[in-house]
């Protein structure tokens, strides 16, 4: 599965795609992937859904309520009794397990890999649809199999108004703009926060390629969070030289402006804003997939001078950051570990690269931080041995 960028941005800049587009306005690209086939059947995503570590929904618009949602894990009878039409099946980060649908997330390289979040698949019965919503990230839409009418509407925000259900965000009003149907090979751009409206035209799949947009809530609560592990309890609101106060029950300005202060000197500290953020934007969506691997001495370096590959785990995440001339930063799986710069060959092979030749391994052989850095890698489960990849 292979397609150039001149496909995937319909012919496009990166330049003009992240001017104009990114996160601005929707853009439909006609056959972003030519001749695209979908890599992935509706049985098998439908068998998807049956394991338990894999999140899967089926939204049916007239089930027990309008708008029913259910949750799998599915059993194979759960199928059975469902209608023939205006349904869906939702399973979550397929790229993690099919590593034909992970590929695809190559063709979005002109985009920072740590923003991506995961591959959603759907597939829908003729009418199906999860109802007219918005989602608060940047999605590509690609159609895998049959076609879909997409229907885009306004900019939405926390004020929009929704129906009153449990479960599902479904816009009460949808003010339409636009809309297009898709086939296979197609994809639709939406920025964050466009309403829009999926229906299937007939029995179809879509791929829908999301990126991570963490909340100002969750930014800041994480990152103090992590700030707080390095503080003291003994260093606490201070008040020396304060004026006498006029009534002893108020909490003056001045006391404010000190507490401003001390707030606003804890969190303007941009390294350490930078280990955080990197670790952050790396943690894993299944961290249970990535699990410490037990190595002997000599053992890893012995399969790859047998020929064996490293392939990186599908559901772990790796970035780097050049601090300064000297300093490297690799982040892997919300940990982080601090590197020379003479290793940052190694480190964007690793972060770039899904399958890492014994040739390119075995070159860094004779490096002692480079080498300790793979083993570590493999130790803790970020990479993986090729014939272990299943």
């Amino acid at each position: 599965m292979t397609t150039s960028l001149a496909d995937v941005l319909g012919g496009m800049s990166t330049e003009q795609f992240l001017l104009e587009y990114w996160q601005k306005k929707p853009l439909l690209i006609r056959q972003a992937f030519p001749d695209f086939e979908s890599p992935l059947s509706p049985d098998e995503l439908a068998g998807l859904s049956l394991e338990e570590e894999i999140e899967s929904r089926i939204v049916l618009e007239h089930g027990e309520q309008p708008w029913e949602l259910r949750r799998g894990p599915f059993a194979e009878d759960d199928f059975k009794t469902l209608p023939e039409r205006d349904w869906t099946l939702l399973v979550q980060a397929v790229d993690q397990f099919v590593p034909e649908v992970g590929e695809l997330l190559r063709a979005f390289d002109f985009l920072p890999s740590w923003r991506l979040d995961d591959v959603m698949v759907s597939y829908a019965t003729p009418g199906g649809s999860v109802g007219p919503h918005y989602d608060n990230y940047d999605v590509f839409l690609l159609q895998g199999h049959g076609r879909r009418r997409w229907k885009v509407g306004q900019f939405c925000s926390n004020d929009t108004s929704m129906l009153d259900h449990a479960d599902l965000r479904i816009l009460a009003d949808f003010d339409q703009r636009d809309e297009w149907v898709l086939e296979p090979g197609d994809m639709l751009y939406l920025p964050p926060g466009l309403a829009h409206h999926g229906i299937a035209e007939d029995e179809c799949m879509t791929y829908s390629i999301g990126f991570r947009a963490p909340a100002h809530q969750d930014i800041l609560a994480h990152f103090t969070d992590f700030l707080g592990q390095y503080l003291s309890d003994q260093d606490r609101y201070s008040d020396a030289d304060m004026a006498p106060p006029t009534d002893a029950a108020a909490i003056d300005d001045a006391a404010v402006e000190r507490l401003r202060e001390t707030i606003l000197g804890l969190v303007d500290d941009r390294a350490a804003m930078a280990v955080w953020f990197g670790r952050f934007m790396t943690e894993p969506k299944y961290p249970e997939l990535v699990q410490p691997q037990p190595i002997e001495t000599g053992e890893l370096l012995e399969a790859i001078q047998d020929g064996h590959a490293l392939v990186r785990n599908p559901s772990s995440r790796l970035a780097y950051r050049l601090e300064n001339t000297d300093d490297l930063i690799l982040f892997a799986s919300g940990e982080h570990c601090l590197l020379t710069a003479s290793l940052l060959p190694l480190a964007q092979l690793i972060c770039n690269e899904d399958y890492l030749d014994p040739e390119a391994l075995l070159a860094w052989q004779q490096d002692e931080d480079g080498w300790m850095l793979i083993e570590q890698l493999f130790a803790k489960g970020d990479l993986l041995l090729e014939e272990d990849d299943g």
